[in-house]
């Protein structure tokens, strides 16, 4: 068992809580910087697509795992980062600009939108994000002349510095491309929760009322979330439509926003660590059961068997393990450290809202 002695409390805000855990993650980045040299193409194609899932991740967790507030319309800002970051290219600008700014412009309107929609609470403000997500299909058909409508838009070419890069031709390129961006959005991420912002946010979190008591802004932090969760998730919707190669009206359907939330429940709800985690599950569960329905012959077919499992999943962490597959990983770890001194109710769940919380 390692213990952490602080002696300031600088100590608790730190990025690193150690050197161990510094030298930990510093390893897991070198796998990752040599991956492209150990697997195929195929493989390596897949981990690119859980990285650009664990980029949406972290801004639905950002609102949801950090602020508390609920969000099915989170496609929606992933189809509007995706096409104002193609609209900008075919208008001229660089991609890496046009890459920050479908970020910069997702946010603001994702600002804009979450000042009335932020005054509802719980499964009123999940409707109204559904129904944000379902209008956003629309409103893309209705702007064809700049989305094409139900045609769609196929990715212009990537360009950075004169250096093109081409899902089929390097394929590497493509996934350090992705790999720099989810770096340093998880270091964005990360540094917000070490800010006054971020405690603010888990103070909504926990208790509207109790932050309130201590002075934190309600309505400005909710809004904040909102703006910096819409910022990050365009940006993963841009890097999947330019994945894809093509891309319409269906590709960020209301089932997505769905989806995404499945993914960050079943990783672990407030754990950076969870949208990673969420991240895998969603992107290789459906080659898995593509591969496991081909063994078992044309016969096992099943329509619906994807939605059907991931369903189940989410249900099952509902019920037996809320905090997901991180949240159960960090009680593994915590049971092998005080073994055999592991305690049976250790981890016996506890309310995590106040009695005036239910008034709501």
């Amino acid at each position: 068992m390692r213990f952490h002695f602080k002696t300031d409390y600088d100590h608790d805000i730190r990025l690193f809580p150690d050197w161990w855990n510094f030298s930990l993650y510093a390893a897991l980045l070198a796998v990752m910087v040599a991956l492209p040299f150990v697997i195929s193409s195929f493989y390596l194609g897949e981990v690119t697509n859980v990285l650009i899932w664990a980029i949406a991740g972290l801004g639905l967790m950002m609102l949801t795992g950090q602020t508390g507030q609920v969000s099915l319309g989170h496609s929606a800002f992933m189809a509007m980062g995706c096409y104002t970051c193609v609209i900008l290219m075919e208008a001229g600008v660089p991609f890496v600009a046009a890459f920050v700014l479908c970020g910069i412009i997702t946010g603001v309107i994702g600002a804009l939108i979450a000042i009335p929609a932020l005054k509802l609470h719980g499964v009123y403000l999940a409707i109204a994000t559904l129904a944000l997500a379902i209008l956003a299909d629309d409103i893309i058909v209705i702007l064809s002349p700049w989305t094409g409508g139900v045609n769609g838009k196929f990715a212009p070419d990537l360009m950075i510095f004169g250096y093109e890069i081409n899902r089929w031709v390097n394929p590497g390129a493509w996934y350090y491309m992705a790999l720099v961006v989810v770096l340093v959005v998880t270091l964005i991420y990360r540094n917000i929760l070490r800010s006054p912002l971020g405690r603010a946010f888990a103070a909504v979190r926990d208790s509207e009322i109790s932050a309130q008591a201590m002075g934190v802004d309600i309505a400005r932090t909710k809004t904040m979330a909102f703006g910096i969760s819409c910022a990050i998730t365009g940006l993963g919707g841009a890097l999947m439509g330019l994945f894809a190669g093509a891309f319409n009206n269906e590709t960020f359907n209301f089932l997505l926003a769905i989806q995404l939330l499945m993914m960050i429940v079943i990783g672990g709800l407030g754990f950076i660590h969870g949208a990673f985690l969420g991240a895998i599950v969603v992107a290789f569960l459906p080659q898995g059961l593509s591969i496991l329905t081909d063994q078992m012959g044309r016969g096992f077919n099943i329509p619906g068997l994807e939605m059907g499992v991931f369903g189940l999943l989410l249900i099952a962490f509902i019920i037996f393990e809320p905090h997901g597959l991180y949240g159960r990983w960090l009680k593994l770890r915590i049971w092998l450290e005080l073994f055999p001194f592991a305690r049976r109710d250790l981890f016996r769940r506890q309310k995590s809202y106040l009695k005036t919380e239910r008034l709501r």
